[in-house]
């Protein structure tokens, strides 16, 4: 991977106090300035980043794959996980030379995602910050879903002890932990602010990066209960719920 992960100079001052100040769709719409230092806000917390596709008129997807199972919601490129950087310098070159771009950030590195239904979510995070539980960098997608950043469960020594995506998401748990996606190695995620196909679909921070990310375990009871509440009342999110495998 290229870029240095977890650098976090500079997340403070007046970005964290705009993204602070904001309600989660006032965040949403910020222009090309805005667009770049939203990106360059998510690389500094360590966010690893790589452009993805986005939208394209009658609800297709800009990769022009007939069918796209995930549109405007993948990378560009076959080598994303080796693409994915935290370089300024780099991510400034991607969002001024594609200015439609959205972007990915990939998981399992420096981060995970808890991803769960968008009214689970809400609840969990009232919950959370209720009891006075650090939560890190929070996002609300207009497809209804909500994604909790978290710190990555590490880098064993023992490559057997991953946990790859796929084994933390397969259907088969979903019996126990219902709707809870688990965004860690191998997978992505869209990083704010990204464009869905459909009017005005977005995804936006809610809790930006300047928030510390913290141990995914510490929330994982609110989420899961929160899931377990809400189980059968989501959408039907089959098509996008894994990253294309290319």
């Amino acid at each position: 991977m290229s870029g240095t992960f977890g650098g976090r100079t500079g997340r403070q001052g007046r970005l964290s106090q705009w993204l602070r100040g904001r309600r989660p769709k006032e965040t949403a719409a910020v222009g090309d300035d805005g667009r770049e230092a939203l990106l360059l806000a998510a690389a500094a917390a360590g966010l690893p980043l790589a452009p993805a596709a986005y939208p394209a008129p009658d609800y297709r997807c800009s990769c022009d794959r007939v069918g796209c199972p995930t549109p405007a919601r993948h990378p560009v490129s076959f080598a994303w996980q080796t693409q994915s950087t935290t370089d300024r310098a780099q991510i400034e070159r991607w969002a001024r030379h594609q200015p439609q771009a959205n972007f990915i950030t990939a998981t399992g590195m420096v981060h995970d995602v808890l991803d769960v239904p968008l009214e689970a979510g809400r609840e969990a995070l009232d919950r959370l910050l209720g009891d006075g539980v650090e939560v890190g960098p929070v996002a609300e997608s207009d497809d209804g879903r909500m994604l909790f950043f978290t710190l990555t469960r590490g880098t064993p020594e023992d490559e057997d002890e991953w946990w790859p995506c796929a084994l933390d998401c397969h259907p088969e748990t979903m019996d126990e932990h219902p709707g809870l996606r688990w965004h860690c190695r191998g997978s992505y995620v869209l990083v704010p602010p990204a464009r869905l196909p459909g009017d005005d679909q977005q995804v936006r921070w809610v809790r930006g990066p300047e928030h510390a990310l913290t141990d995914p375990l510490s929330l994982l009871e609110a989420l899961t209960d929160a899931c377990a509440r809400h189980a059968g009342t989501e959408a039907d999110h089959a098509g996008t719920a894994w990253p294309l495998r290319h």
